[in-house]
């Protein structure tokens, strides 16, 4: 088993030879604008998972696929002979979905603000239902007398009154 410090610069090492191979060498007519993301290396680098996102609409992003797995054979080649490792990975290839999850998330934000636009204009006219301060306060005289306060025989010992000042 390799450390993950070497598996992580290996699957670096592997991104830029399958990206630069794409640019230079396949020359596959169904190869679209594709551009590696990612890739991943398992712990015994034998595997590689190549993520890749395509510009365009299914049908680019199925005759891609089918450009990728007609080249898979080039490409681990060109791995093969610049890495320089014992056992060249196979590698997958792997349609990476981040960009379709970042357009959703960023449909679902925008109906969060317009329902919070909705919620604030709908708040601006409202009034409260009872009085705008329904709670007591201290300083409110209710009508009744309250108690009168009665001081700690601590504090009369001691000779401090009840507003706290020493009488000594």
């Amino acid at each position: 088993m390799a450390d993950a410090a070497r598996a992580r610069k290996l699957a670096v090492r592997i991104q830029e030879i399958v990206a630069e191979n794409l640019r230079t060498q396949v020359k596959d007519p169904r190869l679209g604008m594709v551009t590696v993301t990612d890739v991943k290396v398992t712990a015994d680098l034998h595997d590689a998972t190549v993520y890749y996102t395509v510009y365009g609409d299914d049908a680019d992003r199925a005759a891609t696929a089918a450009a990728l797995e007609s080249a898979r054979g080039v490409l681990r080649s060109a791995v093969g002979r610049q890495t320089g490792v014992r056992f060249t990975p196979t590698l997958a290839f792997t349609l990476d979905e981040v960009p379709t999850t970042v357009n959703h998330i960023d449909e679902l934000l925008a109906e969060a603000r317009a329902a919070d636009a909705e919620v604030q204009r709908q708040a601006a006219g409202a009034s409260y239902a009872g009085d705008a301060d329904p709670y007591k306060h201290d300083d409110e005289d209710d009508g009744e007398d309250a108690p009168a306060a009665v001081p700690d025989a601590a504090a009369v010992e001691a000779g401090i009154d009840t507003a706290g000042r020493s009488g000594r």
